[in-house]
């Protein structure tokens, strides 16, 4: 029941092919995002001319962690990651940091769009011609959506709540085809899927690729995201090095997908998710609205392997939105000097949108709760950068007025030396159970799934290795459209 439909349409096959070949669109191969060596030669030349986030079908193959951080013309490299030292975290354990800024759009959600859409493409399932994308977001999944469709020459619908940053519909307006703007802000997702419900209902020739229950969002990071982090360990973890496990906040709980691939490479490795303290929905069947861009969206993601979800974490959003100034801020920077955070370290805090802060606090979390030591390491991503928030430091800086190292040290004592082990479980198999029961309520009550398939994912012991055994399935659907198209 889980795997992805690869049944072939060829009538609309042809169309794909049709269309791919007259815009000059390539496809990369799982393969070839995982390692960019595999990209052909005529391509890596092409992208020497071809900025990051320019609208060219050539930066498909930029879908990786491993491109060269730069804004033009770059070529591919390891995992862009850093580690962070103690006088940030204020931990012995060793926090290291994926970094998503380095995909086109700044944000790594543009691979879960790409496990999505291509699948339906190169099996025909989508029609680049008759059809429209929609793609039901809370900012970057529908940002991410909207570029691939561009890409692939699809047109495009991206749904996100009007109280998203400033920056998310700016550049939408640019790249997507429609946008619709739901009531709400982070946490109103269901009034994203009620207008899905409207859009079908309308009868219009569309595919709705909800992030919440594709599994192609779960299968892009636990093989990209996955692979990714397995490399880091191996570059970082010497002799000594004892690699504890991962923790991230949860939106679509895509990327926490990642954490299947580890515990399969590193058995007895923790895989942490973390929410807002204010839609506390995973600790306590809560709810409620916050201001971590990102995550938390007051249901449980239907991709979501609750079995190997060993511990869950709540996150203040003030302790995020107040680190995101001593973070970039003038002030907050000085002071953060002044703690012997290397200046080299302090120059890149931008690189932490929201919920890249949020991961980091969750992140220390898990080190002080399981008394982690100077050999342990724990990973984490940056989903974003600061980029896509500058509006909402402009809008602080009017609210609050002048950002002072009063309020640096405050800010490093109260959420960075302060942070503790407080609101967090560490799951029995019953708590994993009573997390995934919570699905029925959203996606078998409201979204159309059935209570067989629910029971399926929870009992059935190849639910999710049914579905990771389908990656090179795609890659040669994908080997197979290239060669159709006749461009390579």
């Amino acid at each position: 029941m889980a795997k992805i439909d690869l049944t072939i349409y060829p009538e609309q096959l042809e169309n794909s092919v049709k269309r791919a070949r007259e815009r000059n669109i390539i496809i990369p191969t799982f393969a070839q995002m995982r390692d960019p060596s595999l990209v052909p030669n005529k391509i890596k030349e092409e992208l020497k001319s071809i900025g990051l986030w320019d609208i060219n079908p050539r930066n498909l193959f930029r879908i990786t962690w491993k491109n060269e951080p730069k804004v033009k013309g770059g070529q591919f490299n390891g995992v862009n990651y850093f580690e962070l030292p103690k006088s940030l975290t204020g931990v012995d354990a060793r926090i290291i940091v994926l970094v998503g800024k380095w995909f086109p759009t700044g944000a790594h959600k543009v691979g879960a769009t790409f496990g999505c859409l291509v699948p339906r493409l190169i099996t025909g399932q989508f029609d680049p011609i008759t059809q429209k994308a929609v793609w039901p977001s809370t900012g970057n999944y529908c940002r991410g959506g909207a570029y691939n469709s561009t890409l692939l020459s699809c047109t495009s619908v991206a749904i996100l709540p009007e109280g998203m940053s400033k920056e998310r519909f700016d550049w939408l307006e640019t790249v997507a085809g429609e946008i619709i703007a739901t009531p709400g802000s982070e946490s109103n997702v269901k009034e994203i899927f009620d207008k899905c419900w409207e859009l079908r209902a309308t009868g219009e020739d569309l595919v709705i690729f909800n992030q919440f229950d594709e599994f192609g969002n779960y299968l892009w990071h636990y093989d990209m995201t996955g692979h990714a982090m397995e490399e880091v360990l191996k570059k970082e973890l010497g002799p000594k090095g004892n690699y504890r496990g991962l923790i991230l906040t949860t939106g679509s709980a895509g990327t926490i997908g990642c954490g299947d691939y580890m515990k399969q490479v590193f058995p007895g490795s923790l895989v942490g998710a973390s929410e807002a303290l204010q839609c506390p929905t995973l600790m306590e069947n809560g709810f409620g609205a916050h201001r971590i861009e990102g995550i938390g969206d007051k249901h449980v993601p239907w991709i979501h392997n609750l079995k190997n979800t060993d511990l869950i974490t709540a996150i203040d959003d003030n302790a995020v939105v107040s680190l995101s100034r001593l973070f970039n801020e003038p002030a907050g920077r000085k002071y953060l000097a002044s703690k012997e955070v290397p200046e080299k370290l302090v120059s890149q805090l931008d690189l932490f949108g929201f919920s890249g802060i949020a991961n980091l606090l969750s992140a220390i979390k898990m080190a002080k709760y399981y008394e982690m030591g100077e050999n342990d390491v724990v990973l984490t991503v940056l989903t974003d950068s600061m980029e896509l928030y500058q509006s909402r430091l402009t809008e602080m800086h009017e609210e609050l007025g002048t950002y002072t190292e009063v309020d640096a040290a405050v800010h490093f004592a109260r959420y960075l030396e302060g942070e503790g082990t407080d609101n967090l479980i560490d799951l029995t198999y019953a708590d994993q159970h009573r997390v995934h029961n919570l699905k029925y309520f959203t996606w078998v009550e409201q979204q159309g799934k059935t209570y067989e398939e629910i029971i399926d994912q929870w009992y059935n012991e190849n639910f999710w290795t049914d579905l990771q055994s389908q990656i090179d399935d795609i890659d040669e659907l994908i080997i197979d459209f290239n060669d159709k198209v006749g461009l390579i």
